[in-house]
């Protein structure tokens, strides 16, 4: 008997396959990786990408079919020994045929040959296919039947929630219908939109009274950390509604509704991935620092752009307090910086290495001192690692830092939130775009 798959959990039997959708971790801190996809498809929206060719705009879709146990017949040890015999199968198989498999992400594996580049994402049993030679591609799909049973979905346009569309300019992807989903679920739909996902300013505390039916706070949020793949412009509030998941309030759940009612004003907006760009990186990161009451713990958040296309953001709070906002801020450069190291080793398995120094932008002077300053001294003792960390990056040339004005800092969006007159105009900075809008 086959089936197809239907697996959400991208680490499977502790393989770190860090792939593009929503892992368990986002409902504890917010996390969104969406990078090498979103790289990936770039790349394919670039006409003279690669030095060795000239890259077409084609990713296609394959699912691939094979039998499971009967469930009866499963226990907790063994349920996921399908899945680890697939895997191992299907890595036997793929290496065979010259693919490389990647260090900086399991589940991509790359094939060049002359001037024909290959690259394969898989996702459980599902897998999505890009180059720039078609006959590669179709060598690659024959070789595949011959081994696995597959199903062609062509085209990439609709994957697991996500949508597609492409044309000369770039790629376009959004969430449109699974945000319209969720606003017919609760009831919003003919709701008054609004301008902001939260109001300018707020706190969310624990004063108000406990929720009765938990059930419901926790789906909504779920499928909020969910659309956030797709959708920078609620990551920071979905964090922090995130946070009160064991013991929500009516306040959250008044603050979770004001969400949907900003996504009933532009459910399809999403994020726009230029064919112009010069794919050098650059990053924006902030800290607000002490700005959890409960806790007095700091939120940090970063963004990244490839050129001009925003490739991987994340919105956090801190496992420790900071003392001062130089330690909030040298603690967001550091994971900003970790974010440009792993992005790097990724663009090295795409064909692209990246020789040149990543622009990170910080809004905090004395963090940038603090970074460039070869001393040591009392005020950077206990965050010492993190010096080391940072100044070994800036002396080999891999990151080169700058000061941007607090009112060009695009990671606010992502630690704070901003009234209209921000907010606005800093999700348009992200790329953030309605596809009709789209000339």
């Amino acid at each position: 008997m086959q089936s197809e798959l239907q697996v959400l959990q991208p680490k499977v039997l502790g393989l770190s396959l860090r792939f593009w959708l929503a892992r368990p971790l986002l409902v504890i801190d917010g996390c969104i990786k969406l990078s090498f996809i979103q790289m990936v498809l770039s790349r394919g929206t670039k006409p003279n990408w690669s030095p060795r060719a000239s890259l077409n705009r084609r990713v296609l879709i394959i699912r691939i079919l094979f039998p499971l146990l009967p469930r009866s017949s499963q226990s907790a040890a063994y349920s996921h020994w399908p899945l680890l015999v697939w895997f191992a199968k299907f890595l036997k198989a793929i290496c065979s045929a010259d693919f490389v498999q990647s260090r900086a992400d399991y589940s991509l594996f790359t094939r060049t040959q002359g001037k024909s580049f290959t690259s394969l994402l898989i996702y459980v049993d599902d897998i999505l296919i890009s180059g720039n030679d078609p006959i590669s591609i179709a060598t690659t799909k024959k070789f595949m039947h011959s081994h696995f049973h597959l199903k062609d979905l062509c085209n990439l346009k609709y994957f697991l929630g996500i949508e597609f569309s492409t044309s000369k300019n770039g790629i376009f992807i959004s969430q449109s219908k699974y945000a319209l989903e969720i606003i017919e679920d609760v009831g919003l739909l003919g709701a008054a939109p609004i301008d902001t996902p939260m109001e300018q300013g707020l706190k969310l505390s624990i004063k108000s009274d406990l929720l009765k039916d938990l059930s419901q706070y926790k789906r909504l949020v779920g499928r909020l950390i969910y659309l956030t793949i797709s959708r920078p412009d609620i990551t920071y509030l979905v964090h922090v509604l995130s946070r009160f998941m064991h013991q929500p309030r009516k306040l959250h759940m008044e603050t979770a509704l004001r969400v949907v009612r900003y996504l009933k004003g532009a459910p399809r907006q999403g994020l726009f991935f230029s064919s112009n760009s010069d794919f050098k990186l650059r990053a924006y990161y902030d800290s607000d620092w002490a700005g959890f009451p409960l806790t007095r713990r700091s939120t940090s958040g970063y963004c990244v752009f490839l050129g001009p296309s925003l490739i991987s953001w994340r919105s956090k709070r801190h496992k420790t307090v900071s003392l001062s906002s130089a330690e909030a801020e040298y603690r967001a450069m550091t994971r900003a910086c970790c974010e440009l190291t792993w992005l790097r080793y990724l663009l090295r398995d795409l064909g692209l290495p990246h020789h040149e120094s990543a622009l990170l932008y910080c809004d905090n002077k004395a963090a940038l001192h603090i970074a460039a300053n070869p001393v040591f001294h009392e005020r950077t003792r206990h965050i010492e690692m993190d010096c080391h960390y940072i100044r070994d990056n800036i002396q080999d040339g891999s990151v080169t830092t700058r000061h941007v004005n607090s009112t060009h800092q695009l990671a606010d969006i992502l630690t704070k939130p901003l009234g209209k007159e921000i907010f606005v105009p800093m999700i348009h900075k992200l790329g953030v775009r309605d596809i009709h809008s789209l000339t």
